[in-house]
C-alpha cells in the first residue's frame, strides 16, 4: 500500500529564506511561465483586496477573504492542463480568473446575480461549493467519469483543512482511490475550521497521513511557495495521467484573515502569530525569489498591478451595470412542466415585491 513516504513528511519548499538560502530552481519552468504565475498571483491578490472594500460599502455581500492563499491556487491551476477540470470551494471563489473568466461574472456570484453563473464546461470549472466537502464525491466521480471514456484529463479538488473531518472528503477519497480516478485532493489547511483548530478536528500527526487509509500517495507542501505547490501539483498530475490513481496534496499555511467578512478572529485566533506569518506572505515571497533571480523588477511589477486594478474596475462596473434579475427566474426551471399554481405565485409575488400584477 502507498505510503506518505517520509521524505515527504517534511514540508517541501523551493522559495528559501529572505536571503536567498535554500532557493532552488523548478525543471521545465523558464522566466515566462515563472512571470505568469507572479501575475496570476497579483490578479488574486487584487481581487481578493477589492473584494473586501466592496464588502464594506455595501456593494458585495458576505465574502470568504483569501489573503494569502494565492499561491496555493495559483501554484496548483499552473501545473494543470487546460482540459482538466476545478472544483472549487468557497475560498478559491475567484480561481476561475485564472481560466479567463471575467471578473464580473466571479462578482456578480458574491452579489446573489444569477449572472453570476457559468456553463461549467466553457472554463473546466465546476460550480462554486459552499457546503464544506460536498464537491469532493462530485470531483471523484466525474473523474473516474473521464477516465471510463477514455481521456488524459485529470480533475483537482480544493477542499480546507475542515473538511477532512465531514463524511463527504471521506466517501469521496475513497471512491477516487479504489476507481483509481485522476484526481488531485488538494487540502488548503490553514489550520482553522472556522474558529475550530486543526487540533481539535483529528489526533493524526499530519492531514497526510489520512490517504494512508485510502491507499493513496501524499504530499506535504509549504501552502506559501507558489513554486513547492506548482511542483507537487504537476508530479500529481503526472500520475494521474499515467493511471496511478489520486493524490493528496497537503498545503500548509496559517489562516492570516478572518474566515470570512462576518468573522471575528481575534475572540479565538493567535494574534501574534498572525502577525508573524503576513511577514512571510506568499506573493511577497515569490517576488523577492524572482528579484534575486533577476527576472523581476519595479516596471514589471507595477504594470501587473496596475492592469490588475484596471481589470476590477471594469468588472465592478459591468457587474453593477447588470439588471435587477426578473422574479420569474425562481420559476423558470423549476419544473419542466411547471404546475398550473406557478402562474397565481408569480402574480402574487410580484405583488409583494412592489411590482405589477401578470
Amino acid at each position: 500500500m502507498p505510503d506518505a513516504l517520509s521524505a515527504e513528511r517534511e514540508l517541501r519548499r523551493v522559495i528559501g529564506d529572505a536571503d536567498g538560502t535554500g532557493d532552488r530552481e523548478v525543471e521545465g519552468l523558464g522566466e515566462q511561465e515563472l512571470l505568469d504565475l507572479f501575475r496570476s498571483m497579483v490578479l488574486l491578490r487584487t481581487y481578493d483586496e477589492r473584494s473586501l472594500v466592496y464588502h464594506r460599502q455595501g456593494r458585495i455581500g458576505t465574502y470568504a477573504i483569501f489573503w494569502n492563499h494565492e499561491a496555493m491556487q495559483a501554484g496548483a491551476v499552473h501545473a494543470l492542463d487546460d482540459a482538466d477540470w476545478i472544483f472549487p470551494s468557497y475560498r478559491e471563489s475567484a480561481i476561475g480568473l485564472l481560466r479567463g473568466m471575467p471578473p464580473e461574472t466571479v462578482l456578480s456570484w458574491w452579489r446573489g446575480h444569477p449572472s453570476g453563473w457559468w456553463n461549467p464546461a466553457e472554463y473546466r470549472l465546476a460550480s462554486i461549493c459552499v457546503p464544506i466537502g460536498t464537491h469532493v464525491p462530485h470531483a471523484a466521480g466525474f473523474a473516474w467519469g473521464r477516465k471510463l471514456q477514455g481521456s488524459r484529463d485529470c480533475a483537482i479538488v480544493f477542499f480546507g483543512d475542515g473538511a477532512t473531518s465531514e463524511g463527504a472528503f471521506h466517501e469521496g477519497a475513497n471512491l477516487a482511490a479504489v476507481m483509481q480516478a485522476p484526481l488531485v485532493l488538494f487540502c488548503n489547511n490553514n489550520q482553522w475550521a472556522i474558529s475550530t483548530p486543526l487540533s481539535a478536528q483529528t489526533h493524526a500527526e499530519t492531514l497526510a497521513d489520512k490517504a494512508v487509509g485510502y491507499g493513496m500517495p501524499a504530499i506535504r507542501v509549504d501552502g506559501t511557495d507558489a513554486l513547492a505547490v506548482y511542483e507537487a501539483t504537476r508530479e500529481a498530475v503526472e500520475r494521474a495521467r499515467d493511471d496511478g490513481g489520486p493524490t493528496f496534496i497537503e498545503a500548509v499555511t496559517y489562516r492570516t484573515a478572518p474566515h470570512a467578512t462576518a468573522d471575528d478572529p481575534t475572540a479565538y485566533i493567535d494574534m501574534d502569530r498572525v502577525e508573524e506569518e503576513k511577514q512571510r506572505e506568499c506573493l511577497g515571497r515569490f517576488e523577492s525569489y524572482l528579484r534575486r533571480a533577476a527576472i523581476l523588477n519595479d516596471d514589471l511589477v507595477e504594470s501587473m498591478r496596475s492592469e490588475a486594478a484596471e481589470s476590477m474596475r471594469a468588472g465592478v462596473a459591468a457587474a453593477e451595470a447588470e439588471p435587477p434579475a426578473g422574479p420569474d427566474l425562481l420559476f423558470a426551471h423549476a419544473y419542466a412542466d411547471p404546475p398550473a399554481s406557478f402562474d397565481h405565485e408569480l402574480d402574487e409575488l410580484r405583488r409583494v415585491l412592489g411590482g405589477e400584477s401578470a
